[in-house]
C-alpha cells in the first residue's frame, strides 16, 4: 500500500511541473502583450486560469 502512495507522488510532481511551465509561459505572453501596467496586471490574472481557457475552447471545438 505504501508503494502505491509513494508512486503517486512522483506522477504528480511532474504534472506539476508541466503546469507551471505552462503557467510561466503563459505569464510571459500575457504580460508582453500588455499596453500598460494594468493590462500587466490583468495579464497576470488571466495567467493564472490559462487551463480554464484552452478547456474551454478545446471543449467548443470538439462541439461539446
Amino acid at each position: 500500500m505504501k508503494d502505491k502512495k509513494k508512486n503517486n507522488k512522483a506522477n504528480q510532481g511532474v504534472s506539476g511541473g508541466i503546469y507551471g511551465l505552462g503557467w510561466i509561459g503563459a505569464l510571459v505572453y500575457y504580460i508582453s502583450h500588455a499596453a500598460s501596467f494594468w493590462g500587466g496586471v490583468l495579464g497576470f490574472l488571466k495567467s493564472l486560469v490559462w487551463p480554464i481557457f484552452l478547456v474551454y475552447e478545446l471543449l467548443k471545438y470538439l462541439g461539446a
